[in-house]
């Protein structure tokens, strides 16, 4: 294993903390003001301006569309996704940060379905406005129903009718939905619920936003944040009709697209936590240098001291955790490393809720406010163990593959 970063990749590196150093953390407390401004104009889902300031600054220092693989190079640095990782990890610091790059999910997922999977036509059509950064998208798989974590659940009909398909289900928590620019979702349903294999039940459809039919009943709110302006909004798909040439590689192909999709994802989910996670760290050694409890610093109380060593520990064993399923996915795969990506799946999250509750912690009543970005990252974080698959689904995956020898 060799995790020294490339020359390539120390330079984007050097530009992106230099980004980040001058125009993200100074505009934390601008965000925040403009979007609270947008919600009171009724524009909450509305495009942030300062996002939309920064995007061409990142784009003409070459910080754009990092998270593509190699071959799509033409459209981004081309980087393996060993050498995204430390790039993604820095992103993750502030939640909203990596939308100024066009790193932000579940584009990042989306495009990497349409670059790999879509045909000439969805490619021209969806996945260049993507990858410039005029439009986002989303990504419906969860319903309300069934137990989503098995995929093969997912009841969403798409049925053949001539030249179009029609679709009716409803689905739930899909990030990004209530975005004004996203332009179109990317929806799991079946076409053939009666095939033998479960697992050849399912195809996926791009269906536009703005398509008769297609509701966004309301958001949903995640530990009482409604996280705008993407927002994870309940949608109702009724007798939708899109053009048939809209299904993506072919009936059948949905629960291999989206094993092909979640993936990367996973990763990069796992990367920007690992951000989220030192932030926190640096967070609480802050609070336990600059505070005085029965007459002695925070910092020179043994309990505390444990906890800044295991919170160091456990970051450095899940970056570590990171960057070898990123290596195994370059040199073999995603298949091939499905057990290292559910590994660092359950892992992160769970390191990460650990790191940002001592934090709060230490923060006091601080810790639950807005004055701090903990109460946030940690709503991020607990998601996270349900998000693209269960801590529980991983763990038995794990599981499986580990006593398969044995049986």
């Amino acid at each position: 294993m060799d995790f020294r970063y490339s020359p390539k990749v120390q330079e984007l590196r050097e530009k992106l903390l230099a980004f980040m150093d001058e125009h993200i953390y100074p505009n934390i407390t601008v965000y925040e003001e403009q979007l609270a401004e947008n919600h009171k104009n009724g524009r909450g889902y509305g495009p942030v301006p300062i996002v939309e300031e920064l995007k061409p600054k990142a784009r003409e220092l070459g910080l754009w569309n990092l998270f593509l693989p190699p071959e799509y190079g033409e459209y981004s640095p081309g980087l393996a996704n060993l050498e995204y990782a430390p790039l993604a990890e820095i992103m993750g610091r502030v939640t909203w940060a990596s939308e100024v790059f066009n790193c932000a999910a579940p584009d990042t997922g989306n495009m990497e379905v349409l670059a790999r999977y879509g045909s000439d036509a969805q490619k021209q059509r969806w996945l260049m406005p993507l990858l410039d950064g005029e439009i986002r998208s989303a990504f419906a798989m969860t319903e309300p129903a069934v137990a989503s974590s098995d995929a093969t659940n997912i009841e969403t009909r798409i049925e053949r009718d001539g030249d179009e398909y029609v679709i009716n289900g409803r689905k739930w928590f899909i990030t990004g939905g209530c975005n004004e620019r996203t332009k179109i979702f990317i929806v799991m349903g079946k076409t053939d619920p009666n095939n033998p294999d479960r697992h050849k039940q399912q195809s996926m459809i791009i269906v536009p936003k703005d398509t008769p039919g297609v509701t966004v009943v309301r958001d949903m709110p995640v530990y009482g944040y409604y996280h705008a302006p993407k927002g994870h909004p309940e949608i109702l798909f009724e007798n939708v009709r899109v053009p048939a040439e809209n299904l993506i590689l072919g009936e059948g192909r949905g629960f291999e697209i989206a094993q092909g999709r979640l993936g990367p994802g996973r990763i990069h989910h796992c990367m920007r936590a690992i951000g989220q996670a030192e932030l926190s760290l640096e967070l609480l050694c802050k609070r336990l240098a600059s505070r005085i409890a029965f007459g002695k610093r925070l910092s020179e109380q043994g309990v505390w001291r444990e906890r800044v060593a295991d919170a160091r520990i456990m970051i450095d064993q899940s970056r570590l955790l990171v960057l070898n399923a990123a290596q195994m996915m370059d040199l073999v795969g995603n298949k091939e490393a499905r057990q290292q990506i559910a590994m660092i799946k359950v892992a992160v999250p769970n390191m990460t809720c650990q790191i940002i509750d001592w934090a709060i912690q230490a923060h006091g009543a601080a810790g639950y406010t807005e004055d701090f970005p903990l109460a946030d990252l940690y709503a991020y974080a607990r998601h996270l163990r349900t998000a693209d698959g269960p801590d529980e689904v991983h763990r038995n995956a794990i599981a499986k593959l580990e006593m398969k020898p044995y049986l």
